[in-house]
């Protein structure tokens, strides 16, 4: 290391040093320990939580810090509803996953994981390095956590749609290395619609999504779980609009892309006929088979309802279930026929339990329950193929 990048550590140590033994209760800012291997900031302009760095909109980034936004003037102090680092926060008012007004952080290149609380929104979604990180967090104050790569000496985080017209803001920053090595751990890496997605508080939420369920019976010690699933996504979408990209970004060999979609497509006001629903599955599976990880494919479950008179529950016709199969028999990836997997499920308990596992109201979406057997039944199928 040269005797300037020497003096410029040195001194940031010095100053993270001073600003610890300092007792300090509003906003005020001290510089990134670059020998550190966590750091804490706490967005907004008022009174920071103890142990963590405080870090208002007009905070630019400068080498000296480490750390700032690189457009304070598209960033601005907003108030939260939560109590100490959700009790404010900051709100990008410019953003996009290819957005410049980043927050930045110079960081030793390494693999790291970020946590993330956000301030008062309806539904953000977190970008980091130009993709997607966390796809449509929803609640004020919700939290998730993301690993990533740092190969650059720097992270570039802002929060991004989301929802059009939601306010995207962030109360806190949490990043501790990982690893000194930047290759991501075994993942699986999770597409999918409403029925597949995040609820926030992911371990109390009312409605739920397999994906958002499958760390409880995947080991983390042998694979984490990325779920990029999204609420109205159909498979043009997934593929075009950012998700795919970022899974794309990352995904190496060892890794596995589960991805179910079709119900969203079958309906009419999305436009897709059977056949460019084939050709847009068969696409995606291609370009992940490309960068050597395992695909499967999974075919959606049915509604509560799906019961004949003899109590039988199927739903084999729906959500363009043929095309599913006929995409993983064409491309020779392992199909998870979770739509008759899981019909035999409520077929062995009833209607009347299987309903009590859907929203109130709504035979289409699986609330937490739900979603925690969904889960259970994609990864015993998966055991049961030798996947895991």
């Amino acid at each position: 290391m040269n005797s300037k990048l020497l003096n410029k550590w040195g001194k940031i140590s010095c100053m993270m040093l001073i600003g610890g033994l300092l007792s300090t209760s509003w906003g005020t800012s001290s510089s990134v320990d670059a020998s550190a291997t966590a750091y804490k900031f706490d967005f907004g302009s008022g009174a920071v939580t103890s142990g963590y760095t405080g870090v208002q909109a007009s905070t630019a980034y400068n080498a000296s810090t480490g750390y700032g936004f690189n457009t304070p003037a598209n960033i601005k102090n907003v108030s939260a509803s939560g109590t100490g680092i959700a009790s404010d926060a900051v709100q990008f008012v410019t953003f996009g996953t290819k957005s410049s007004n980043t927050f930045n952080v110079d960081l030793p290149n390494g693999l790291y994981e970020v946590k993330v609380t956000l301030g008062n929104t309806t539904r953000s979604s977190v970008a980091a390095e130009g993709v997607y990180q966390l796809i449509n967090m929803t609640g004020n104050n919700a939290t998730d956590q993301f690993q990533i790569p740092i190969t650059g000496g720097q992270l570039n985080l802002l929060v991004t749609e989301g929802k059009a017209g939601a306010a995207f803001t962030l109360s806190a920053l949490e990043i501790t290395q990982v690893s000194t090595n930047p290759t991501t751990h075994p993942t699986i890496y999770v597409g999918g619609d409403s029925t597949v997605a995040n609820y926030y508080p992911l371990t109390s939420s009312v409605q739920g999504g397999w994906g958002q369920m499958l760390p409880q019976f995947i080991n983390k010690n042998d694979y984490l779980v990325r779920n990029m699933a999204s609420g109205g996504q159909i498979a043009r979408g997934f593929r075009d609009d950012g998700q795919l990209e970022a899974i794309l970004k990352y995904i190496k060999p060892g890794d596995y892309f589960i991805v179910q979609l079709g119900i969203n497509d079958t309906n009419v006001k999305n436009n897709t006929t059977e056949a460019q629903f084939k050709d847009i599955m068969r696409d995606m599976v291609n370009q992940v088979k490309a960068k050597g990880a395992t695909v499967i494919l999974s075919t959606p479950q049915g509604r509560a309802t799906d019961f004949d008179s003899a109590g039988v529950h199927h739903a084999e016709g729906r959500w363009y279930r043929g095309a599913t199969i006929a995409v993983a028999q064409e491309t020779n990836v392992p199909l998870i026929d979770l739509n008759v997997l899981s019909s035999a499920y409520f077929t062995s308990i009833g209607a009347n339990a299987t309903l009590a596992l859907y929203m109130n109201g709504d035979t289409l979406h699986p609330n937490y329950a739900g979603a925690t057997q969904l889960a259970r039944i994609v990864v015993e199928n998966m055991k049961a193929q030798g996947l895991y």
